[in-house]
């Protein structure tokens, strides 16, 4: 059997010549090409669905499990500040140990937290190579308080923030209806 050049043989048998190339394609690809859109559907939908769970406002935060903060009628807008969250067990800075409650209920009076003073003196000195000097530190913290912890622990959390170089000290509340 001889070797022939590579072409279309599907009803190549047909003697007729106008199905030979109808069928055959006559040498020229069809004007309405297919495209499915299935594929760029998918892509998009897990494209957006991602984006909508990555998304964070600018004044949210995330909050450890477990706090119940105080209320309060005259409230502001979240600051862009290191976030120390104090439950009911352990002490936080931005989501990460440092410290726990434990230690300074067992002193039983106001003392200093070292692990919260060496994370924010850490964050300030951060802040400060990355703004410069010429640029103010504006000293602020937000503390996340469970309303349930005793008065010492706030008043150990409060201490430590001001002597680490942050005097201003706000607190994350939940705002009350405002009653009409």
């Amino acid at each position: 059997m001889p070797v022939h050049k590579p072409h279309r043989r599907l009803l190549n048998f047909i003697p007729l010549a106008f199905v030979q190339k109808k069928v055959g394609g006559g040498g020229q690809r069809a004007v309405v090409a297919s495209l499915s859109l299935t594929s760029m559907i998918d892509f998009l939908v897990v494209t957006v669905v991602f984006l909508l769970m990555s998304f964070s406002a600018s004044g949210e935060i995330g909050m450890p499990k477990g706090i119940q903060l105080p209320k309060a009628e005259n409230v502001m807008d979240m600051l862009d500040a290191p976030v120390v969250a104090v439950t009911d067990r352990q002490i936080l800075v931005d989501g990460n140990s440092a410290g726990n409650v434990g230690s300074v209920i067992e002193a039983d009076r106001l003392q200093i937290i070292e692990e919260l003073r060496t994370i924010l003196k850490q964050k300030r000195e951060m802040w400060i190579s990355i703004k410069g000097k010429e640029t103010p530190f504006p000293g602020v913290v937000v503390l996340t308080i469970d309303q349930n912890v005793p008065a010492l622990v706030v008043k150990s959390v409060f201490q430590t923030a001001a002597l680490s170089g942050y005097p201003n000290v706000s607190f994350m509340v939940d705002t009350l209806p405002h009653a009409k």
